[in-house]
């Protein structure tokens, strides 16, 4: 007899806990917030161009915020641009204050366990920039010299994982953002800054700069949109309008417009 109950409140127990995950796995109604409030809020770094960045007119424009208006268009809700601290990124995700991170995100192993991807839609290495008059031309040069980086960056999982590079160096300084530390390069701060190649090339020849970029990689990376864990009807809205945008064309010409040519990886 008490083995008997013991077995059945063991599957009563179960049967609640099974109950529990389904009641809050059918809770997600994250696109339907976001449609019924009609508007999307997309958090980002006002500073990475070509992806993010404030105009000569203080607007934001870039190649990701083309694509979200885009999206926000055919879902038929307004986008909101909130302009967040990158090294608390995930905390202004996950307390409410935005949407999504849509911003030249790099899909982490280490951000995977806190944040829900899309699909990788380009491609990205970390690169080291330096002065083009330097001398520099590979890695083992640059011992003994200061690299710049921007705080909560890919940058630093880049950095980690080359230990003996790091360890050669004299310092590594952070900054809130690449173009300040790009500044700080061109006057004689720095020795080298390490980068998301996409924002140093551009920046590079926007700005005609005097900037080379090294052959030498430290890590190859794809980007991806952020969304909070249990968001997966609204990851699921967005990441399927994208890939029709993918189907008809709509990516190729967004991408072209900023790029030059088509550099999505959507659909490969």
């Amino acid at each position: 007899m008490k083995r008997s109950f013991t077995l059945g409140l063991l599957l009563v127990t179960v049967l609640v806990f099974l109950f529990a995950g389904y009641v809050g796995a059918a809770k997600d109604n994250s696109w339907t917030k976001v449609k019924e409030k009609g508007q999307f809020i997309l958090g980002l770094d006002d500073s990475f161009p070509p992806m993010g960045f404030r105009d000569e007119k203080g607007q934001i424009v870039g190649f990701d915020i083309d694509l979200a208006r885009e999206v926000c268009s055919r879902l038929g809700v307004t986008l909101k641009l909130q302009p967040i601290n990158w090294d608390a990124k995930e905390q202004e995700l996950n307390t409410g204050n935005i949407d999504c991170i849509w911003n030249g995100l790099t899909i982490t192993p280490e951000r995977q366990k806190t944040i829900l991807f899309s699909k990788p839609y380009m491609n990205n290495r970390q690169v080291l920039v330096v002065r083009a008059n330097s001398g520099y031309t590979s890695l083992s040069q640059l011992a003994g010299k200061k690299l710049g980086i921007q705080a909560g960056s890919s940058a630093h999982d880049a950095l980690n994982s080359a230990p003996e590079f790091k360890a050669k160096l004299a310092a590594v300084v952070e900054f809130d953002d690449n173009m300040t530390a790009l500044m700080d390069l061109e006057l004689g701060g720095l020795d080298v800054v390490l980068m998301d190649e996409i924002v140093a090339r551009y920046y590079i020849q926007q700005k005609s700069k005097n900037f080379a970029v090294l052959d030498e990689a430290l890590a190859s990376e794809e980007y991806g949109i952020g969304f909070r864990k249990n968001d997966q009807e609204l990851r699921d809205k967005v990441q399927e309008t994208l890939e029709a945008m993918h189907k008809d064309g709509t990516l190729a010409k967004i991408s072209t417009k900023w790029f030059g040519r088509d550099i999505t990886v959507l659909g490969q």
